[in-house]
């Protein structure tokens, strides 16, 4: 009999103290966020402590955090004069669920990859992500071994993956007690949250420059390519690989001047493309979602909590990524993950002449890739006073071709590649990239 999960109990935690209310404008990257939640799952190993995960603790530091992070506590609004969406800081709170599973983590780790089955296992319900609705839904699940399941849902128009990130690790603080002490929390406790979205408003009318296409954001979808197929459906299968640290430093010797990211999901793309078969003269583009906190000019305050990423791309023929050295995917990976200040500034200033709230979101056609950085988020912070999670990733993934890079658990300089590609295709992908990690250890 397959493991099963039974709900204990299900609440809304609101704030500990007494937050602002009114409401609070969101910028254009907000809007063009994807609308709907986001879920995340956090594996912990039992520690032995009778008070692992207590639902009390767990609760009451929630209700905590929510008095820094009072937006999550709101519901997501419309300004009833423009029709613009908004947070309403109501202090409603957040859903609070839990629940026991006959799950062991040996067995959920080793089974585990993001996929609906697990996402309605493991993850909230959530209702349909269009105002008015909580923006914030947790799950702590109770597994037979001692272990939990901490699985979250954030509405993804409030914050991106950084933003989800900072918000659990001031959780995760708040419930180990560091902000008990004045000097301990000066030392270890995150930077508080800035919810000044206007940062990233669009230019006045005189100064507002579109000095890029935006291609990503544009109304009309690609043209199909005969070649490819169609576009992706939802139908897909997903793994998780982890490449070891001296496996990255081969790779990235062959990519001189790349990135981490940049030379994974180069070879990443190379072997999509093998695997996919796909035709010499095809088009295959390659996008990318970049963090631009740091790159705008002046940079954004380090606790900046809104939708600070932008999505690029870049393209090739499949005989190009497949038929070169690794290092020329790298450079055009280059190509899509430089962006500064004047092309987030263009695409802001962008959006303000079109319906943002209404772009295209659906999914990309089998000949492309889309890559997501979280290399370097502080996604292991989230020690709550019992461990740091033994593995962390999304729940689902929302289409085919689809990969995150991100930091190994408890593996200094691994990563963990998380993707989503076509059922058919997933196989013979899992044989060239093994072929290729294997080339990389005899270097």
């Amino acid at each position: 009999m397959a493991p099963t999960v039974e709900v204990l109990t299900s609440e809304v935690v609101v704030p500990a103290e007494e937050t602002p209310a009114g409401t609070i404008w969101l910028s254009n990257l907000d809007l063009a966020a994807r609308r709907g939640y986001t879920p995340t799952v956090y594996f912990f190993r039992p520690n032995g402590d009778l008070g692992f995960f207590a639902a009390d603790v767990v609760k009451g530091s929630l209700a905590r955090a929510l008095v820094a992070f009072y937006p999550l506590a709101g519901r997501l609004g419309v300004d009833g004069a423009t029709g613009r969406v908004q947070v309403d800081c109501t202090g409603e709170g957040a859903v609070f669920v839990s629940a026991w599973s006959d799950y062991a983590l040996v067995d959920l780790m080793r089974e585990f990859v993001p996929c609906r089955e697990m996402r309605d296992l493991l993850v909230p319900p959530t209702p349909a992500p269009n105002p008015p609705c909580a923006l914030l839904f947790v799950q702590v699940t109770y597994l037979r071994c001692g272990g939990v399941v901490l699985a979250l849902s954030m509405h993804h128009s409030v914050c991106d993956a950084r933003g989800a990130a900072h918000f659990l690790e001031t959780w995760a603080s708040i419930a180990r007690g560091d902000d008990a002490d004045a000097a301990t929390a000066n030392a270890n406790a995150p930077v508080p949250p800035c919810f000044d979205y206007g940062l990233l408003a669009a230019r006045p009318g005189p100064a507002r420059a579109v000095l890029y296409d935006h291609p990503e954001y544009k109304p009309e979808p690609e043209p199909a390519v005969v070649d490819a197929g169609a576009a992706a459906s939802d139908d897909y299968a997903s793994a998780i690989i982890v490449m070891t640290k001296a496996q990255v430093g081969a790779l990235r010797a062959r990519c001189p001047g790349a990135s981490t990211f940049r030379a994974v999901v180069a070879l990443v793309w190379q072997c999509v493309c093998r695997a996919r078969s796909l035709p010499p003269e095809t088009e295959t583009r390659l996008y990318s979602m970049i963090d631009m906190r740091s790159r705008l000019d002046p940079p954004l305050p380090p606790g900046y909590f809104g939708n600070a990423v932008v999505r690029t791309s870049v393209s090739a023929t499949a005989g190009e990524v497949v038929g070169n050295p690794v290092g020329y995917a790298a450079r055009r990976a280059l190509a899509a993950t430089s962006q500064g200040d004047d092309y987030a500034r263009s695409l802001v200033d962008y959006l303000e002449g079109v319906d943002a709230m209404n772009l295209p979101r659906s999914g990309i056609s089998r000949a492309h890739l889309r890559a997501i950085s979280w290399v370097g988020m502080s996604l292991y912070k989230a020690d709550f006073g019992w461990g740091a999670p033994a593995f962390m990733g999304p729940a689902l993934m929302y289409y085919s071709g689809f990969v995150y890079v991100m930091n190994a658990a408890g593996k200094e300089g691994a990563l963990a590649l998380v993707l989503s590609l076509e059922p058919e295709t997933m196989p013979a992908f899992r044989k060239v990239f093994a072929e290729e990690l294997a080339s990389l250890e005899v270097l």
